[in-house]
């Protein structure tokens, strides 16, 4: 048995059991139970303010857990701190660099912070010079680089110690789609050729579904649901029917439709429904008629395969893309309202998810 246990910690690159984190009254990580094999990219979805970002905090060994163990590189996260933080790499959704300073001296900086010899700091630097790819700029300060350009420095920063996990909340929040999908291939390069583990936490559906062998989807701080986009999109149906309907019609609309032959599954949403099928150009006509025939006339009736979005609205009832509006929505209207010490939540102009 012990022999079987040692072989399950090996391959777990990291390891969550009830995992869990209050603030005040507010459980913003509800119990989280995970496993990562080592080389994998595991994508960690939610909205904000579900527990992605503080889930990353303990994992990372900055902020502790109220309840529940979690093991990164084979060490617990509480028990052994120390051991964690040199094995892991960590890339914030904010890069942390000092635009006063050349890239190549935040690499040096960042190589004499985790104690390498001056042999081992000149390699390993060079080889981040190499990893980062952005040619002279990494002789000019900080300041003259783009959005794009900070991320892969703070990227090759992380690795500058050559750590087997690497965390990424939220990389590419706030680049532009030329710089977004520079990021995507380095993640890429990294797991492939260097066997780095990734932990990614995103909002973007789209980056998911991209970059990860496998995706855990956190809503309210719980996991509901755990697979390969794959499999999850496939579970969904072979295609789905997306119709917009005001919220007074919604109800009405599910009863009619859920009573046709050739739908597979009705699911009602905050703004309308999502409808399953093996067959949606064939079904679609028939969906239409069955609204027609209750009264109602939605703005919208659109056919397409499934994606994340409507394995996020199977498991929650709701789409990522509705939430993320109504939270951005709520900072605009009233964004005091949000305000205390959830690392997952708003505030009023600084948003730390």
């Amino acid at each position: 048995m012990s022999q079987i246990r040692q072989a399950v910690n090996r391959e777990s690159a990291i390891s969550a059991h009830g995992l869990a984190r209050t603030f005040g009254t507010k459980r913003a990580v509800d119990g989280v139970d995970l496993e990562v094999e080592a080389g994998e990219i595991y994508g960690f979805l939610g909205p904000n303010g579900a527990g992605k970002s503080t889930t990353v905090l303990m994992l990372c060994t900055l902020l502790s857990p109220s309840a529940g163990q979690a093991r990164v590189a084979g060490y617990d996260v509480v028990e052994s701190p120390g051991e964690v933080r040199v094995r892991i790499g960590v890339a914030l959704q904010e890069a942390a660099l000092d635009e006063r300073q050349s890239g190549r001296e935040i690499l040096d900086l960042q190589a004499r912070l985790y104690g390498l010899s001056a042999a081992d700091r000149a390699a390993a630097v060079e080889r981040a010079v190499e990893l980062a790819g952005i040619g002279e700029a990494m002789e000019h300060r900080v300041k003259t680089y783009s959005g794009g350009m900070k991320r892969r420095l703070d990227l090759a920063a992380s690795l500058i110690h050559g750590p087997r996990v690497l965390f990424l909340d939220e990389p590419t929040t706030g680049l532009d789609p030329v710089s977004r999908a520079q990021v995507w291939d380095e993640v890429r390069r990294l797991n492939r050729e260097l066997g780095v583990t990734v932990f990614l936490t995103t909002q973007y559906l789209e980056e998911a579904d991209a970059l990860a062998d496998r995706v855990g989807i956190i809503d309210s701080g719980r996991i509901v649901e755990q697979g390969s986009p794959t499999e999850l999109k496939r579970a969904v149906g072979a295609d789905v029917i997306v119709v917009d309907l005001p919220a007074a019609e919604i109800a009405l609309a599910a009863e009619a439709t859920a009573q046709l032959d050739a739908v597979d599954a009705v699911t009602p949403g905050r703004r309308g429904l999502t409808i399953a099928t093996t067959d949606g150009a064939a079904v679609v006509g028939s969906v239409a008629v069955a609204l027609a025939a209750a009264g109602l006339n939605p703005q919208s009736l659109t056919v397409r395969t499934p994606s994340l979005d409507d394995v996020f609205l199977l498991a929650t009832g709701y789409r990522m893309s509705t939430a993320n509006s109504e939270a951005l929505n709520a900072i605009n209207g009233s964004g005091s309202e949000l305000q205390h010490s959830d690392p997952d939540t708003f505030s009023a102009g600084n948003k730390q998810q």
